[in-house]
């Protein structure tokens, strides 16, 4: 079963900009359905994560918000 990763973004983030950078990485090893949102193009997702983003999903649990690091995400993907 392919796990399912959610990146919750915003343009203009250097901390967005690490964590796409990790999760394109983890793709060329890993099997996993990639999902991003821009959090600016919705209200709702603003005010839900507008001070924690970049905020990553795996399989509808939130796994890591704010830095974000290659072997957390890893574990939660294997």
């Amino acid at each position: 079963m392919s796990r399912k990763l959610t990146l919750y973004t915003r343009n203009k983030c250097p901390l967005c900009d690490k964590a796409k950078q990790i999760i394109l990485e983890l793709k060329d090893e890993l099997t996993f359905q990639y999902t991003e949102y821009d959090i600016d193009e919705s209200d709702e997702l603003t005010e839900r994560y507008g001070l924690m983003i970049p905020v990553v999903y795996v399989d509808g649990v939130e796994v890591q918000y704010g830095q974000i690091d290659r072997m957390t995400l890893e574990e939660a993907l294997v």
